[in-house]
């Protein structure tokens, strides 16, 4: 695969506040495609992915969230921020970023879990050509895959109330979970994951979200062994007005044993790129 070296920035999205994006061109490029990242993810995981996006004629905009990956230089617990704070000034700003810069191009929203979580809080999404969302839905802990609910359960009555106020961050690089993560993104999860109607609910955002009409193609997994086909139902079912396609992936289509939550931009899965991908990328949108 050839490589297309990113060229990397930094945007101020708040005052006091900056995060790292990472722009990989492409020749004579025919849309934009942000990279937005899920949970505690740093932009490095999604580098191989950005460049084959490139390669294929796309300019991608890949970033860090305040406090994540290099958006976090110090300490995760001096760059403190909400996922509310993420959407509003990040996410924003680079989404701002694309459409000033690009007004010829139609651009994509190309969401990875929380991602896709947080576009109905975003402005201008009017402007988004589509969004795809890959393994997107909501957290609320009832609803997780059978085997996750008695440790969820766990982490947001027993663990985060003490722990991360002790630390003054979410340690969970050293728990083996999750990654670490600021500490009122963490409390705020905390707070969407225990709401039935997570964050559109816990965030009183029911209008926020319908009133999105951007294109959604949803591609999720079967073997998610974080979410169920309920949380992903829910998630999307609040962009109520959008018009949408739901494809469920099964691993065994092609020959893979698993894929789950984070398997599809692992570098070795560049053939699945081209198979589910590219077609998303292009498709004609549901009206």
């Amino acid at each position: 695969m050839p490589k297309n070296l990113s060229n990397a920035f930094q945007l101020t999205t708040a005052p006091g506040r900056q995060i790292s994006v990472h722009h990989y061109p492409a020749e004579h490029a025919q849309k934009v495609v942000i990279m937005a990242p899920a949970m505690a993810v740093p932009h490095s995981y999604y580098r191989a992915y950005c460049e084959w996006l490139a390669a294929q004629g796309y300019h991608v905009l890949g970033f860090d969230y305040y406090g994540i990956g290099a958006s976090g230089n110090g300490t995760t617990k001096q760059r403190n921020s909400s996922i509310t704070e993420w959407a509003h000034h990040d996410a924003q700003a680079v989404l701002n970023h694309a459409l000033d810069n690009y007004p010829d191009l139609p651009t994509v929203w190309f969401a990875h879990s929380i991602g896709g979580q947080i576009f109905g809080l975003l402005e201008r999404h009017q402007e988004v050509e589509r969004m795809i969302t890959i393994a997107t839905g909501t957290g609320f802990w009832r609803d997780t895959q059978p085997k996750l609910k008695y440790s969820s359960w766990l982490l947001w009555r027993g663990i985060v109330p003490w722990l991360v106020p002790l630390a003054g961050y979410f340690p969970g690089q050293r728990l083996g979970m999750i990654g670490d993560v600021p500490k009122s993104a963490m409390l705020q999860w905390r707070r969407w994951c225990l709401h039935p109607d997570y964050v559109v609910g816990a965030e009183h955002a029911y209008q926020r979200y319908a009133a999105v009409r951007t294109p959604i193609i949803s591609l999720s997994f079967s073997d998610d062994e974080l979410l169920t086909a309920r949380n992903i139902q829910a998630m999307h079912d609040f962009y109520k007005n959008a018009p949408q396609q739901r494809i469920e992936v099964r691993p065994e289509q092609f020959q893979l044993e698993q894929l789950g939550h984070f398997g599809i931009f692992r570098p070795h899965a560049e053939q699945l790129w081209r198979e589910l991908f590219a077609p998303q990328l292009q498709t004609a949108l549901p009206q």
